[in-house]
């Protein structure tokens, strides 16, 4: 069985000490394709390197809502430097994680909407999907995307689990991918939220090092936590893990354009 981890951070510092150990283990373990998302410029400079090192890791370059400048003159700059970054390498998937956190930034609204607006116009410039991330920002997020037409659907990373929101991204073709929150015993309507997205928009990620999924909830996350993850949507859709495993791996291949 082979599982493609949409979404993880291998760059970041939690893996400082045994970074090249892990990316060998989840390849050896089945996770043989995995994307590890930039959220800065120095992140996306970081995933590039893995990429090029690693045949089975894949980047992307963008500035999260929680990682912009604090000014536009700044975000200006920094935006030249994604779409610079963007075009180095192959390897390059999407332009992400980008997109609104009204939870940990309430004070620089506009600047993440210029930010998400302008890293998508740079996303359709390049032919690129992006990959959105979103928290207490659903109304100004659909907004959005509604008014937007994309050149490549796009992705809603760990995705709240939130009618509204997942029914304006499948309205745009959108792929709707779930992190371990799904697998939380407090997780409210994960079952309703997986039932009515079609399985052909799913894919499933891990988010490392952060969110890991029930029964590991609360320790270091990786690739191998992904499983659990297709394990949720495989009971919940009354399939077999073998399938979601096979059918969100060829997913991200087409949402990434990956032959």
């Amino acid at each position: 069985m082979e599982l493609f981890d949409s979404h993880a951070h291998y760059d970041d510092e939690k893996f400082d000490e045994d970074r090249d150990e892990i990316i060998k283990a989840i390849y050896e373990v089945g996770v043989t394709k995995c994307v590890s998302a930039g959220y800065s410029v120095e992140s996306s400079k970081k995933g590039i390197e893995l990429a090029e090192k690693y045949d089975y890791i894949y980047t992307t370059c963008g500035i999260s809502p929680n990682d912009l400048p604090e000014t536009f003159e700044e975000l200006e700059e920094a935006l030249k430097e994604v779409e610079k970054l963007a075009t180095s390498s192959k390897k390059v998937v999407a332009i992400g994680e980008i997109g609104l956190d009204y939870y940990w930034n309430k004070d620089n609204k506009e600047l993440q909407l210029e930010a998400f607006r302008r890293q998508i116009e740079i996303a359709n410039k390049l032919n690129l999907p992006i990959q959105i991330h979103t928290r207490d920002a659903i109304m100004d997020t659909i907004d959005i995307i509604s008014k937007t037409e994309f050149v490549k659907p796009g992705i809603f990373h760990c995705c709240p689990q939130n009618k509204d929101l997942i029914m304006a991204g499948l309205k745009k073709d959108f792929y709707i991918s779930f992190g371990g929150p799904i697998t939380f015993k407090n997780s409210k309507n994960a079952d309703e939220m997986i039932g009515i997205i079609p399985i052909d928009h799913q894919l499933i990620e891990t988010d490392s090092p952060y969110l890991s999924p029930e029964p590991n909830r609360g320790k270091r996350n990786d690739s191998r936590n992904v499983k659990y993850v297709a394990e949720k949507i495989a009971s919940v859709k009354n399939m077999t893990v073998e399938n979601v495993a096979k059918i969100t791996y060829e997913n991200a291949k087409r949402a990434f354009g990956i032959n």
